[in-house]
């Protein structure tokens, strides 16, 4: 082969590779700057709770301060109970009493052998049908005589289920793990219906919200269940791991742009709720 024209072929080759080079960065550019972009955020408790009781009552203890962390069903305040107490007590006294369904039961018994000797006798003649069936008339009716003391039993026990169930209204417990942020009512204070205060304010920060808000550009580009990084603002700092859980379907036509959210783990509540943060995807 000619030496120049190998060294011209070389160097078109080159030129190719160079050519193709520049056109795979011109593609993989706006992705790789996609890939790397971080928006404003907000971190965000996942839920706000006002807790309230079920019931009206006077507040009689209360057993979390602020700033405390509570778990789900924690208690976190009880109502004065003296009288659903001792209707509790009285419930079970009376779900425990066997007496008259004992006594229902000695008279079947008995009912029944007397019913049985008649019978014998009838068939020797020496009693007459109608003994015989008063004998088991008399049978039948303490047999009745036992449901109905049967029956008043459970009746009893379901009494006793629901006392327990009207004590257990006096026991305000928290519905999720949190923190309590404020408390406002105090032991003697009356909780009703009409209250305008709750007892206890409480906030879920395990997980967290982090809300923020896209240009109508990157909609169809970030997918629910995507993998981000939140970056809190110092002096928490740091980048943990989210995911996104809601990506709102209408996009504002007045700002062109639309919300997304990201579930934050926060193992410890180390991360505050209401800093702001950067979001990397």
């Amino acid at each position: 082969m000619n030496p120049l024209n190998s060294g011209f072929a070389r160097g078109h080759l080159t030129l190719l590779k160079y050519i193709a080079f520049l056109l795979l960065a011109a593609v993989a550019g706006p992705a790789a700057a996609q890939s790397g972009q971080t928006y404003d955020c907000l971190i965000e408790a996942r839920q706000s709770i006002d807790i309230r009781s079920s019931v009206d009552g006077i507040i009689d203890k209360l057993y979390v301060r602020r700033g405390e962390t509570v778990r789900k069903g924690q208690l976190l305040a009880t109502l004065a109970s003296a009288p659903e107490h001792a209707a509790l007590e009285l419930a079970r006294s009376r779900a425990s009493m066997v007496g008259e369904i004992r006594s229902a039961q000695a008279k079947v018994d008995l009912a029944k052998k007397k019913w049985q000797r008649a019978e014998e006798l009838l068939q020797k003649n020496f009693v007459s049908v109608n003994a015989r069936d008063e004998a088991q008339a008399e049978y039948r009716l303490a047999i009745e005589q036992l449901r109905a003391a049967t029956e008043n039993q459970k009746l009893a026990e379901l009494d006793v289920t629901r006392s327990e169930a009207v004590l257990a209204q006096r026991s305000i417990k928290s519905p999720v793990n949190g923190v309590v942020v404020e408390v406002l009512l105090r032991p003697g204070d009356l909780m009703s219906s009409n209250q305008k205060d709750p007892i206890i304010k409480l906030v879920e920060v395990d997980p967290l919200n982090v809300e923020l808000v896209l240009p109508v550009s990157q909609f169809g580009r970030i997918k629910v269940g995507e993998r981000a990084l939140v970056l809190p603002e110092e002096p928490v700092g740091g980048k943990h791991a989210a995911r996104v859980e809601i990506v709102d379907p209408v996009v504002d036509a007045a700002s062109g742009t639309f919300g997304v959210r990201l579930r934050l783990p926060n193992p410890g509540n180390r991360i505050p709720a209401g800093i702001k943060c950067r979001v990397q995807f």
